[in-house]
């Protein structure tokens, strides 16, 4: 034992109420691996206990009091340590004084606002997490515990399609359409590519998926892209009069909502980027933006009440449905 009593005298656990019946999520770290997490939404209530564990029973603690905190945190990782917080609440368990023996403190955060998907992309980070502290005089005793949140939205009203032409004059003359342009992450692309003219020799065709993650403001703008997807086309040289169909199924990628200007902080976009490579190697290539959205699931009437206050997060959607009763609704048709 240090003489200065530097090593923590106490353990602590937080546990939801509903750990055994909330659903988990699987999300990626910033090292890459896959971890499951409990899985909440926007207005649902954060509610369960925090264990202090003493470990020497018999033994007082002496504390500045103990409480626990409900943190949505955003960390750009070229500024590492400077978190901007957009949730913060705090709830104190106990006044100062000491413990004598474990204890077990109750806590809810009522129908707390998480208005942004957790999210660990290539420059930045965020996220969600519980954090209960014993406070002491020379060394504090803590436990985070990361929660993932996901935001749902209605189905949009409007939702056009996508008309595109890629030409060089006298060259080459193409038409694409995609059935709209506003997508749930377990949707299919279905689309269809026309050759007007054709005077140059196409050797192979693909759409890409390209993430676009945007960190930064003014003249420190940082942008990653990210090739999410390739869908082959055609291997071949097409012939004026064709027509190619297309059909791109989302659920087997990885993708996130999309994300703009997430608290001025960070913004994440997807891109389908029509390529033509020609028999002299040259690219040929148009882009255009999609949106891509969070279709909510059959969710448990226990948990509906709750999620459905956040629910409506859609970008211009004029739907006074809840994603929730929408998503239940479709599912029973």
């Amino acid at each position: 034992m240090s003489f200065f009593s530097f090593g923590q005298s106490a353990e602590i656990d937080v546990v939801l109420t509903d750990a055994e019946t909330r659903k988990k999520a699987e999300h990626k770290t910033e090292d890459g691996k896959k971890d499951k997490y409990f899985l909440f939404y926007d207005g649902e209530t954060v509610a369960g206990k925090v264990n202090v564990t003493l470990k020497n029973p018999g033994k007082r603690l002496e504390h500045q009091g103990i409480k626990i905190e409900f943190v949505g945190q955003i960390e750009l990782y070229y500024d590492r340590g400077n978190h901007h917080e957009f949730v913060s609440l705090v709830k104190d368990l106990a006044r100062p004084g000491e413990l004598t023996q474990s204890q077990t403190f109750d806590f809810e955060f009522t129908h707390v606002e998480k208005p942004y998907e957790t999210y660990t992309g290539q420059n930045v980070k965020l996220r969600y997490f519980l954090r209960a502290t014993v406070s002491r005089r020379l060394n504090d005793i803590s436990k985070e515990m990361d929660i993932v949140v996901h935001t749902l939205s209605t189905y949009p009203e409007l939702n056009s399609s996508i008309k595109m032409e890629v030409g060089i004059e006298d060259c080459l003359h193409i038409e694409f359409e995609y059935n709209k342009s506003k997508y749930h992450l377990k949707d299919v692309i279905v689309g269809k590519i026309y050759f007007l003219l054709v005077r140059i020799k196409i050797k192979h065709m693909e759409i890409d998926i390209i993430k676009r993650e945007t960190t930064g403001t003014g003249p420190s703008v940082y942008h990653e892209n990210d090739t999410i997807a390739k869908y082959e086309i055609m291997d071949g040289a097409p012939v004026r009069g064709e027509s190619i169909p297309i059909r791109l199924f989302l659920a087997g990628y990885e993708m996130t909502p999309t994300m703009r200007d997430i608290n001025k902080k960070f913004s994440v976009r997807y891109y389908l980027n029509l390529v033509l490579i020609d028999e002299e190697e040259r690219r040929y290539f148009k882009q255009q933006e999609i949106t891509l959205w969070r279709k909510g699931d059959v969710v448990r009437k226990s948990m509906s009440t709750q999620a459905t206050i956040g629910a409506q997060r859609f970008e211009g959607s004029a739907s006074s449905e809840s994603a929730l009763e929408k998503a239940a609704r479709e599912d029973s048709g």
